[in-house]
């Protein structure tokens, strides 16, 4: 039998960000119980539980309390992006340690929580994993959009996100058997008040000319949660506004 959209506990990490709100929103109007885990709190309509998701014990009793309080969780949104002070580095002064950090905050912390909730969602006999990647792991970056900026893509972004795109496919592989669907979702670039040189050539790259919105992010997750959406899984589905069709 399918279980109502009213029924689903969807776990949303980074759920007081840019992307992390909308998709709290667009959830709750589509019926969805979700529930924000997050180091910070936001004025979302929903439950939030504080968790700072590069530890793995807090990440642990934070799914734990929920499953105890629900009975069930049927989703988990990846969508935190935690990050260290060098994460916007130039490429050539990233030292070692900040591979390694960046590594173990922005990729270990997916890793971990998609180990933990996995035995949740096998109890559920069911559920969906959305990673939020972004079309840079899947792509290069055009640094001409940069140039006249002090914009400048750190390289482990890039690292991280084809990680990500990676890691979807493993479990998705892994966890099919158990009716467990895992996808990915890269946004393009997303509007945040970026620098006006930047904006305005990136909308000229961009078949739909305009950055993205959160809301333009936010249904492709509720899809992916649904049930009309029960024959896919392992897919990166780039919503990007026709740029990486170029």
């Amino acid at each position: 039998m399918k279980k109502a959209n009213k029924e689903k506990i969807i776990l949303v990490t980074g759920g007081s960000g840019l992307i992390g709100k909308s998709i709290i929103k667009d959830l709750t109007e589509d019926s969805y119980i979700p529930i924000n885990i997050d180091i910070t709190s936001a004025e979302n309509s929903c439950e939030h539980f504080k968790c700072d998701i590069t530890k793995e014990d807090e990440i642990e009793e934070v799914f734990q309390l929920i499953y105890q309080k629900y009975g069930r969780i049927d989703g988990l949104v990846n969508n935190a992006y935690p990050r260290k002070e060098a994460f916007g580095a130039d490429f050539f002064d990233v030292q070692e340690k900040h591979l390694v950090e960046q590594l173990h905050f922005q990729l270990a912390s997916y890793y971990l929580c998609c180990q933990k909730v996995l035995p949740y969602l096998q109890k559920s006999n069911g559920g969906s994993i959305v990673n939020i990647s972004s079309i840079y792991g899947s792509v290069g970056n055009d640094f001409s959009l940069y140039e006249n900026t002090k914009m400048n893509p750190p390289g482990v972004y890039n690292m991280v996100k084809g990680g990500i795109n990676s890691l979807t496919n493993y479990l998705a592989a892994k966890f099919g058997k158990d009716q467990i669907r895992v996808n990915t979702i890269s946004p393009g670039g997303i509007f945040d008040n970026q620098d006006k040189k930047f904006v305005e050539k990136y909308i000229q790259k961009v078949p739909l000319a305009r950055m993205g919105n959160p809301d333009d992010i936010s249904p492709v997750i509720c899809f992916l949660m649904s049930d009309k959406s029960k024959y896919i899984t392992g897919q990166n589905i780039l919503v990007d506004g026709g740029l990486t069709c170029l």
